[in-house]
This record gives C-alpha cells, sequence and structure tokens, in this order.
C-alpha cells in the first residue's frame, strides 16, 4: 500500500475528488495558490518537502478557446510545468501520475484511438497537452501519462452544470450530434488514478474514461432525465452551426486496452456514472452557480 501521497491542482475538479479518494490516507494536497507550477525551482522544493511515494498532477489550462490567443500561457501550465514535477520526481524517487487529454488526437477516426495510436492535435490546447506528455516521457520513463475526456464533476464549472442551467433557463436547448466521446465523471477519474499510481503497472501512456460513448446530444438527453426534465427539449445540431475558434474533435473516444492488460479496474459504462454522480452530488448539479 503506498503511504503518502502528493496531489498538485487540489481544489480543482479532478483534484477535489482525489482529495475524497485519499481521504484517511496520508495525503498533502496543494492549491494553485499553494505552489506555482510554473517555477521550477518552487516544484523542486515542494515534491522534495513532500516526500510522496506518488505525486499526481490534477492541474491544467484548461480554457480549449483562449488557449488559441494565448498559447503562451497554456504551454507554461500544459507543457513546461508536467515536466518540471516528472523531473522533481526522478529526483525524490517518487511515482508521477499526470493527466493527459483526448485532444492530443485529430478527432478523424471512426474507432476508439489506442493508447499508441498517432497523435495530431488540431488546437493550440491539444499541441501544449501533447508538449506536456513529451516532458514528462523525457524526464522520468517510468511515469505515467493517463488520457481522459470529456470530464464532469461536483466541483467547478463543466458541461453538466452549463447543461443543468441552460435547461432552468430555456426551453429548448440545440446541442451538438457530430462529436462523439466519453462523458467521465471526475471521481471515477480520480479511483482510476489512485488505483493506477498503487499498482506495479509499468509505466508510460494509459486512457481512462468511463466506457461506452455518446454525442454532446445524446449527452444532455441523459443529464435532463437526471434533472428530471423532458428530453425532448433536447435538440441536435452540427458542429458547424456553433463555430468555435478552436476546432472540436470529432470523434475522442478512448481505447483502454493497456489499462485492462495491466489488471486495472474498468470504468463503469457512462450513463450508470452520471446516475451515480446525481446520486451522490445530486445538489452541486442541479442548482449550479
Amino acid at each position: 500500500m503506498t503511504s503518502r501521497w502528493l496531489v498538485v491542482g487540489a481544489a480543482g475538479q479532478l483534484g477535489t475528488d482525489l482529495m475524497k479518494v485519499l481521504d484517511g490516507r496520508d495525503v498533502v494536497g496543494l492549491t494553485r495558490a499553494d505552489l506555482d507550477i510554473t517555477d521550477s525551482a518552487a516544484v523542486s522544493e515542494a515534491v522534495r518537502s513532500a516526500a510522496a511515494d506518488v505525486v499526481v498532477n490534477a492541474t491544467a489550462y484548461t480554457a480549449v478557446d483562449a488557449a488559441e490567443t494565448d498559447e503562451l500561457t497554456a504551454a507554461a501550465v500544459n507543457s513546461l510545468a508536467p515536466g518540471f514535477l516528472a523531473a522533481a520526481c526522478a529526483a525524490a524517487g517518487s511515482r508521477f501520475v499526470h493527466v493527459s487529454t483526448d485532444y492530443v488526437f485529430s478527432g478523424d477516426a471512426t474507432s476508439p484511438y489506442d493508447e499508441s495510436a498517432p497523435t495530431g492535435p488540431r488546437s493550440a490546447y491539444g499541441r501544449t497537452k501533447l508538449a506536456g506528455e513529451l516532458a514528462v516521457a523525457r524526464e522520468l520513463a517510468s511515469a505515467y501519462v493517463v488520457r481522459t475526456a470529456w470530464v464532469y464533476g461536483a466541483s467547478g464549472n463543466n458541461f453538466v452544470k452549463t447543461m443543468a442551467r441552460l435547461e432552468r433557463d430555456r426551453e429548448t436547448v440545440s446541442v451538438v450530434d457530430d462529436q462523439r466521446g466519453s462523458p467521465t465523471w471526475s471521481f471515477d477519474l480520480a479511483r482510476g488514478l489512485v488505483a493506477l499510481g498503487e499498482s506495479g503497472a509499468a509505466g508510460g501512456v494509459y486512457h481512462c474514461t468511463n466506457s461506452g460513448e455518446t454525442t454532446w446530444f445524446g449527452f444532455t438527453q441523459a443529464i435532463f432525465e437526471e434533472l428530471g426534465a423532458d428530453p425532448a427539449r433536447v435538440f441536435p445540431t452540427t458542429t458547424d452551426a456553433f463555430p468555435r475558434p478552436a476546432p472540436r474533435p470529432a470523434y475522442s473516444v478512448l481505447g483502454n486496452a493497456r489499462w485492462l492488460a495491466a489488471g486495472l479496474p474498468p470504468t463503469q459504462p457512462w450513463r450508470d456514472a452520471l446516475h451515480e454522480a446525481f446520486a451522490v452530488a445530486g445538489d452541486s448539479f442541479r442548482n449550479p452557480a
């Protein structure tokens, strides 16, 4: 059993759930206010002082559209900082778990991307996250890089809360039906990351999402059902109808063959996870700020 953990980004959506999963264990949580992860010296000292067996990086620059015009800021957090953390873990003898994204792929596949599939990011956000993956691999070959997608949770802003607000404020909602992915509950992701950190699995790239796939339209219909609203109030539309600064992957389903081959616990279907999320933290989703 791992004796000590360090969670970087402990106040964020994923970090909050990691702290819950690790409750009762020896864990140190550092928030953005506690640690500037773009300061290599500060990162080195924080990891050395924590003396953790496993360090998890749960922080990232996730403003996908803003990154298109502010790639330098995104790169500081998503590209440079993971390398600083990996180097600090190498020096301290800590295992390192770094979280990445489906945006490292081009999104033009028609079947789930496996862990070894060629990358090809189409956005600034995706480029900075891929650069972070490469930096981690250079600094610490035994590190775990875990790609995930479509994450939502009780803490922070996310798609589920946005749809809950729209359900409350509008008679109907139009949502794109030509982008496919796997909605992933951050608490399930946190459980998976802890299991990986405690495992003896080989380092490298893993994928962890809830299983199955849907579109944003299908996801929204399920959210309406959990809210007790009529899913017929949700209408399908196309990506072209909602142009955004950053291109979105049309297909971002991640395969998890390497995860399962390592003997790690399979994740539950995305629809079951959404139902459980509402069961345990429904007020956070039903009454977003």
